[in-house]
């Protein structure tokens, strides 16, 4: 599913990620949100062309570009279902704003983008997990609260 840019207002864009992100700063901004590791230009290519350009990929992430910097991103799983007539579900994850940048509502076009992209995936619903911090972040976004998240992580 291909989805193309919108140019937003001061110069932001928002789109798909490229592989030449990784130059732009990509890596750094997805720190500010969780460990990342060390992760070389050649190993985010490499990940790059399994998950992001593959056929039919279920992978789809967004960044916003400001003078040359990636400074928000977000991702979207497509999870396909057995239930609701072999229904999709969209997942989205990982969504962060660079702190010079929040303020500007740039997670919130984050999380519209990959909505919007979802919508025309013909997910069902579009789910995700946040930390109780950001439950009023998502609900301004449309999101309400329904059940409960539980994980398991493994060393």
């Amino acid at each position: 599913m291909d989805a193309a840019s919108e140019q937003c207002e001061d110069g932001l864009q928002v789109r798909p990620i490229s592989v030449l992100d990784f130059e732009k700063g990509y890596m750094d901004l997805l720190k500010q949100l969780t460990a990342v590791g060390e992760v070389s230009g050649e190993e985010f290519s490499r990940r790059f062309q399994e998950v992001m350009s593959a056929e039919n990929s279920p992978y789809f992430v967004a960044v916003i570009e400001f003078e040359g910097r990636i400074v928000a991103t977000g991702t979207l799983l497509i999870e396909k279902k057995f239930v609701h007539q072999c229904g999709s579900v969209g997942h989205i994850e990982d969504v962060v704003v660079d702190a010079d940048m929040r303020g500007r509502h740039l997670g919130q076009k984050i999380v519209n983008f990959l909505t919007s992209h979802a919508r025309r995936a013909s997910c069902y619903k579009v789910i995700l997990d946040c930390n109780e911090k950001n439950v009023k972040f998502y609900e301004n976004c449309g999101f309400y609260r329904k059940e409960i998240q539980m994980a398991k992580y493994f060393d």
